[in-house]
């Protein structure tokens, strides 16, 4: 009979040895059915869920390798390939392997004849599917070439939002498609094309996947665009002959693009960075570049000073698909498909020569592309950072050690001082306010993500009562609403981290119960509260903190002045009482309690304060001090 130790060892078995998630799963099955007791059935449930987990992650993370190996394929193809019927095959043949679709093929238009015809087909078995040509606005091609814009359809002969001809639904039957994914191939503002993924089943195509076929679109439009500027010299070399000046003027601007293109491209392989790309077109077209993000944030910038962020001509070159003049410079939108991602403004240089301004929406292309890399990296990063918080709080200390290298591989140091922060997680925006947190401890080299109904933080650092209010502030603003942050803390290593959570959420409790909402603070600055509240043996630092002026007053000069503070609060702060209990005269005690003021502060017999000063006298006694 096999033991809870043997289905453990199996499920680790098909982890190393690539099982699938239905054999992990069926590896709690086995155990029900082989009724183990119950404790060992919960253990080999979790450990079941825990594998489903790690092979989802891994199968995540090959995919999105195999997305970004594709993309740095198909730029390396522009840089090198001169065949455009090739760069297209190679296109369309990735967009099918990188989406994981049946079938993708790319149509173009043929502006004489008012029809669209296959250009490049991958994965296809009809001749009929192969061969048709469409009239322009018929069929779901003919609504993204008429709105610029993708479409996708789960079900294709289902889908009323498109003209539907008997001619097209023969093809597509005979080729036995059902979801349909079409984005536009654009050049100059026109749409010149479509490149479409397709599956034989029902398939809902998500946001992720709409951007990345658009961005081989937008690569295949320029071999599309490089293929008809080589035969329009082509054609300048045959027919003007007497033209020979501008025909040379012409292949240098064509050469010059190609060759800023592969450096822009290379740049892109060589993991080259936005002031890599500013700097790169900057010294092409001989004018400064900035960088601006999708909400106007400056990424970037090369010869030419801080500028502000061009927003209406942004909107409208991502409309036109082209670039735009704004005052005495072009602005460029830089696009995933529909999808904004930043934008490119050309300073000092609002009409260009034609050749530059390719060049210059071209370098737009490759902006996008990287930005998308830079975002694809960023999510991968805060996906792993939450799984480090939730494995922290949730895995035994045994395990530990391997978190600790992962930690490392994103920029957070295990072994040194580190503070824990918890804010409450609502469920109206807590996807809002976990990417808020992530972003924040990413910059902090720290570690982001949801556990149980709180957003927990592990940030560097040994003050936990300001790193909780600098959270809170900063979580404030970007969520624009308050956000309240309990702090617990230093703690040396990760074995500490779960306690401090608890310590920090005891924090974050007492702050919403003395309504302070929207602010930040650790235990150890909430006073008595802090003590009654914490879990750690602190009490004679509560009783340093809040007494220990007195005391070592006390200490150096063989005075009474706690025997007095004592003996005056327990006769009701009354001086006669305190002086007759202490057998000294009235204005003795006076001089010693002016005394307690220099020493604590004026307010010292303040409701608040007079009350922390009475508990810490009591557990100063208490602890046997005296």
């Amino acid at each position: 009979m096999r033991t809870c130790s043997d289905y453990l060892l199996h499920l680790f078995e098909l982890l190393a040895g690539e099982g699938t998630s239905e054999q992990l799963a069926h590896v709690p099955v086995e155990a029900r059915t082989a009724r183990l007791a119950t404790p060992e059935l919960e253990r080999v449930e979790r450990a079941g869920k825990l594998a489903l987990r790690v092979r989802h992650t891994l199968d995540e993370r090959r995919r999105h390798e195999s997305e970004l190996a594709a993309l740095f394929d198909t730029a390396g193809d522009l840089a090198r390939v001169r065949d455009p019927d090739a760069v297209l095959r190679a296109i369309v043949h990735r967009a099918r392997m990188l989406l994981g679709s049946h079938v993708a093929y790319l149509s173009l238009n043929d502006s004489r004849a008012g029809t669209t015809y296959m250009r490049v087909t991958d994965g296809c078995a009809s001749a009929l599917f192969q061969q048709v040509r469409l009239g322009m606005g018929e069929g779901l091609g003919g609504l993204v070439a008429q709105t610029a814009r993708p479409y996708a359809t789960p079900a294709y002969f289902e889908d009323e939002r498109f003209t539907h001809t008997d001619e097209i639904d023969r093809a597509v039957g005979d080729e036995r498609l059902v979801a349909i994914l079409g984005v536009p191939l654009s050049v100059g503002g026109s749409v010149i094309g479509v490149l479409y993924a397709a599956d034989r089943t029902p398939r809902d195509f998500s946001h992720d996947e709409v951007a990345l076929l658009s961005s081989l679109a937008d690569h295949a439009a320029i071999a599309i665009d490089n293929s008809r500027l080589l035969e329009e010299t082509r054609d300048a070399l045959v027919e003007l002959n007497t033209a020979h000046e501008t025909i040379r003027e012409h292949n240098s601007a064509m050469r010059r693009a190609e060759r800023a293109h592969d450096r822009l491209t290379d740049l892109v392989l060589r993991g080259g960075n936005l002031e890599d790309i500013a700097e790169a077109v900057a010294g092409v077209i001989d004018g400064g570049i900035v960088v601006h993000d999708e909400d106007g944030t400056e990424l970037a910038r090369a010869e030419t000073g801080p500028l502000p962020w061009p927003r209406d001509a942004v909107r409208q070159s991502r409309g036109s698909g082209r670039s735009v003049p704004w005052r005495d410079n072009l602005v460029c939108a830089a696009l995933a498909g529909p999808e904004l991602l930043g934008s490119l403004t050309l300073v000092g240089c609002r009409e260009p020569a034609d050749a530059d301004r390719r060049l210059f929406e071209r370098a737009g292309v490759v902006t996008a592309l990287v930005l998308l890399l830079r975002r694809r990296t960023a999510e991968a990063e805060e996906r792993v950072r939450g799984e480090l918080i939730t494995e922290l709080l949730g895995a035994p200390e045994r395990a530990h050690r391997g978190l600790a290298a992962r930690a490392r591989r994103v920029g957070f140091d295990p072994g040194g001082s580190k503070v824990v922060l918890v804010a409450p997680a609502g469920e109206v925006d807590r996807e809002r306010l976990a990417s808020a947190a992530s972003r924040y401890a990413g910059q902090r080299h720290g570690l982001a993500g949801p556990h149980l109904d709180h957003l927990v933080l592990v940030l560097p650092g040994t003050d936990a009562g300001g790193a909780a209010e600098n959270a809170a502030r900063a979580l404030g603003t970007s969520l624009a609403r308050p956000v309240t942050v309990g702090g617990s803390g230093p703690v040396e290593g990760l074995d500490e981290i779960a306690d401090e959570y608890g310590a920090a959420c005891r924090c974050l409790e007492a702050l919403l119960a003395l309504g302070r909402e929207g602010q930040g603070a650790a235990l150890s600055e909430l006073g008595f509260l802090g003590v009654l509240l914490g879990d750690r043996d602190d009490l004679s630092g509560y009783v340093r903190r809040t007494v220990g002026a007195v005391l070592d007053y006390d200490s150096r000069r063989g005075t009474e002045l706690v025997k007095t503070l004592r003996s005056y609060f327990d006769h009701g702060a009354n001086l006669s009482r305190t002086a007759r209990a202490l057998h000294v005269h009235v204005n003795t005690v006076s001089q010693r309690l002016e005394r307690v003021s220099t020493l604590l502060g004026a307010d010292w017999q303040s409701p608040e304060r007079g009350l922390e000063v009475q508990v810490a006298l009591r557990l100063h006694r208490l602890s046997g001090s005296e």
